[in-house]
């Protein structure tokens, strides 16, 4: 995902959840809607995002069941019933679906909120703290998981734990729903979107792995994102085979040149441009402040959809990369068998992120015909299948924008489509509209460290983070 004045946020918060030093973060908060921050909710908040970054629940460890369990803990104490908190084992992980029945009557079917448990490998000798134990310091936590997702799960945790102790009565089911494999495989969220549906009979599902917000160095919003739709993520392969031969005597089939070729082909390939409901709006509100040939370019697009100039203009740009259309790139080689002989195969994986409503075998197709005249086969590596975007719901979009400006007063607010992918999609899929829309926040691009080294977190980012969940949630369950 990009790194760049408001597409950076996006990348954040499935990506990172940003850092500043503590006198600017506390700068940047605004004080939450008359409720205290009282020092026990902060410690407690702090002490199960301890807990929960010090579980290492890498793929392969087996602990996510662990920490399923330590969360299922927290909601017992709180006054959940063991009858509404369901962990279900799966593999070696596990998933925790957590319901909060309406008070009475509900008026409205259930909302879902969701995010992951598990987080991606780090090594103790590339970091200069132990990724698997948090650390604070000068106004940050270091740790694996402290921006994608440990965060989140901590936040809407807490959220809903303050809302229940504060005597709040939802008017419709709210169910928690956390996964344990999103940054492998995503078998949970396949299983939440059809096996599990029973329990996740919802009418739409709130992302805490998408979403959120950034701002400058100096301390100027750049925005906050609302993310309403991603692209499919598909491989492909180029392949070429050939009788191969002695080294000291080379001819002009060969594999390699053969598969470079079309390689060359693929990289100055444009997929047709095009916009949906997201895109239109994050492109509506964008051009609004952006000056000189990009802005002109976002401007020109907008009024002319069929304005492919315009469109490779913005999608030059390294903020809006893969924002206008499909993108494809070869990702991974293999070739040859001996130094001292012709390569009898040479082959590429070709990763592609497409965009919401296109057929993966469409873009098969399509690069079948880049590179057609090459003697290069074209084949796809998986059956993944395209989400629609969710539609811009104004009840979401509003509690969103509230709890925004609650914390944030005047940030913009923007629709988004991710380029990369969440277990969102799969719910999209199967017809249950889903938004991202957590609530850290940071600086770009100085803290997107995700899946990188030192991953960190402010420390007032976290509680911002409970307040936001707070407010959104009494928003959309409490009227």
């Amino acid at each position: 995902m990009r790194i760049g004045p408001v597409r950076a946020i996006v990348a954040f918060m499935k990506s990172t959840r940003l850092s500043l030093s503590l006198p600017l973060a506390l700068a940047f908060a605004a004080p939450s809607r008359g409720v205290s921050q009282a020092p026990d909710w902060h410690a407690r908040t702090r002490a199960m995002f301890e807990h929960v970054v010090n579980i290492p629940t890498v793929i392969g460890r087996g602990r996510v069941p662990e920490m399923a369990k330590y969360l299922a803990d927290q909601y017992r104490a709180a006054g959940w019933s063991d009858a509404d908190i369901r962990i279900l084992p799966y593999d070696s992980s596990a998933a925790l679906i957590v319901r909060w029945p309406a008070a009475g009557r509900a008026t409205a079917r259930p909302i879902m909120v969701m995010g992951h448990m598990d987080v991606v490998e780090a090594k103790r000798e590339d970091w200069s703290t132990d990724p698997f134990v948090l650390t604070e310091r000068d106004g940050y936590y270091y740790g694996r998981g402290t921006t994608d997702m440990k965060d989140g799960i901590v936040q809407v945790t807490e959220a809903l734990i303050r809302l229940r102790a504060e005597g709040f009565r939802p008017r419709r089911d709210i169910v928690v729903f956390f996964t344990g494999d999103e940054e492998t495989e995503s078998d949970a969220a396949k299983l939440g979107a059809t096996e599990w549906k029973p329990y996740l009979d919802v009418e739409y599902g709130l992302n805490a792995d998408a979403g959120g917000g950034g701002f400058t160095r100096e301390g100027r919003p750049l925005g906050f994102t609302i993310q309403s739709a991603e692209k499919t993520y598909a491989n492909y392969t180029f392949t070429v085979r050939n009788r191969g031969g002695h080294s000291s005597k080379p001819r002009a089939d060969n594999a390699i040149y053969q598969l470079a070729a079309a390689l060359g082909r693929l990289a100055a390939h444009r997929f047709q441009p095009m916009l949906n409901e997201t895109t239109r709006s994050y492109f509506s509100e964008r051009q609004k402040s952006e000056k000189g040939p990009l802005g002109d370019a976002m401007r020109a697009w907008l009024r002319d959809p069929a304005d492919r100039a315009a469109a490779d203009v913005i999608e030059a740009d390294e903020g809006e990369v893969g924002i206008t259309r499909t993108r494809c790139v070869a990702t991974r080689l293999f070739g040859g068998h001996a130094d001292n002989a012709l390569p009898q195969l040479a082959t590429a994986n070709i990763n592609c992120r497409i965009m919401p409503g296109v057929d993966p075998d469409a873009v098969l197709e399509e690069l079948r015909r880049v590179v057609s005249d090459t003697g290069v086969a074209v084949t796809r590596d998986d059956r993944n299948t395209g989400a629609p975007p969710s539609p811009l719901r104004p009840d979401v979009v509003a509690a969103y924008t509230t709890a925004v400006h609650a914390l944030h007063p005047g940030a913009p607010v923007f629709a988004e489509m991710s380029t990369g992918a969440t277990d969102g999609s799969y719910f999209r899929a199967a017809g249950i509209p889903v938004y991202g829309v957590g609530g850290s926040w940071g600086v770009v691009p100085d803290d997107v460290r995700a899946h990188g080294r030192d991953e960190r977190l402010p420390v007032k980012a976290l509680d911002d983070g409970v307040e936001h969940w707070r407010i959104m949630l009494s928003e959309l369950a409490g009227k």
